[in-house]
């Protein structure tokens, strides 16, 4: 069975991801893609890269023909998917790839992003996206709220330390590296090549950065009292991709193996050889995280190294593979396309 789905948002870089996943999907077609800003023109002349694919023209959201459309992804910029989600009909499943739902408390959406929700019917409704721990509830939602790349990369590295009381909750740190698409596609100074090459920077340092709301909302709900990670992030000058160094205390073994168990299972995530640690160049444009565990010189410290792709596993490719479970589609269907290398 051949199901329909639309792309709100589609002239971002999310939503060209989704694109160019979905392309080689066996089961879904695209009906549907909007662009506000570029409404009118082809996906091709917004992206060559995808000039060999047969795609429908980009409208406005206004315009787009929803009917006969089984499923919607939303890859509007944040603050945006509220008001056209609330207005979408309630027979439509709809993957959000924004930020606007992954926050459950509306006190603490108004907290991270200045401003009150403006769809607090729809919050309590939506999934938290994170595929590999909300698989159950995913398959049954209506509304699934993609996580932020940077959150999800942390939560792959901790979140089954955490589960098993592992390392010691007060005395966590994620260094992690971003690279520049995560900060979209639109113009900005700081991601000129001149500005952003040979380069690194720390940015929303000493706590201020939204995803930290994400950590906050499920590392607590897991330890079941608050857990307040020491989070700092730094723009890269590469493309795509993410790594996250986490430092933890507990046994180093004893981590690897709570890992190695938490993920015997699942497709998309790799936990590599103790000692060995991995690479963004190894999960590029691909679904897949890799996660290393290292001892540190001292003893009772570790290291856990996660590493994915901010636009699909981080974005686009958790939205598709949750889609496929809304579907009841088999989860990696469209997604083991091998990391692109070198």
């Amino acid at each position: 069975m051949t199901y329909n789905v639309a792309i709100l948002g589609a002239s971002g870089y999310t939503g060209a991801e989704l694109v160019r996943l979905i392309a080689t999907h066996p089961s879904l077609t695209i009906t549907g893609l909007s662009g506000n800003s570029k409404a009118g023109m082809a996906m091709a002349d917004v992206f060559p890269h995808l000039r060999h694919l047969d795609l429908p023209a980009l409208t406005t959201i206004e315009e787009m023909d929803l009917s006969g459309v089984d499923l919607v992804f939303c890859a509007l910029p944040h603050a945006t998917s509220q008001a056209v989600i609330s207005k979408l009909p309630q027979s439509l499943k709809i993957v959000d790839l924004s930020a606007d739902f992954r926050l459950r408390d509306p006190a603490d959406y108004e907290k991270w992003y200045g401003k009150g929700h403006a769809a607090t019917q729809m919050q309590g409704e939506a999934v938290y996206g994170l595929t590999e721990f909300y698989r159950d509830q995913i398959k049954a939602a209506r509304l699934v709220a993609g996580t932020g790349c940077n959150a999800a990369t942390g939560q792959y590295a901790l979140r089954p330390l955490i589960e098993a009381g592992v390392i010691d909750l007060d005395q966590i740190i994620i260094d992690l590296k971003a690279a520049v698409s995560g900060a979209g596609r639109s113009l900005k100074e700081n991601l000129l090549h001149a500005e952003l090459s040979e380069g690194a920077n720390g940015y929303a340092v000493g706590g201020t950065h939204r995803h930290l709301g994400e950590f906050d909302q499920e590392f607590s709900a897991i330890a079941g009292r608050p857990v307040q990670v020491q989070f700092t992030p730094h723009l890269i000058p590469a493309n795509r991709g993410i790594l996250a160094t986490t430092y933890v205390q507990g046994d180093p073994q004893t981590i690897y193996d709570t890992l190695h168990a938490a993920y015997a299972d699942e497709p998309f995530i790799e936990v590599l050889p103790m000692g060995q640690t991995p690479s963004m160049k190894h999960v590029r444009a691909s679904n897949f995280c890799h996660i290393g565990v290292a001892a540190d010189r001292v003893p009772g410290r570790a290291i856990v190294i996660a590493a994915l792709d901010n636009l699909t596993k981080g974005s686009s490719g958790q939205a598709l593979q949750n889609a496929n479970l809304m579907l009841g589609l088999p989860e990696t269907e469209g997604l083991m396309l091998a990391p692109v290398f070198p």
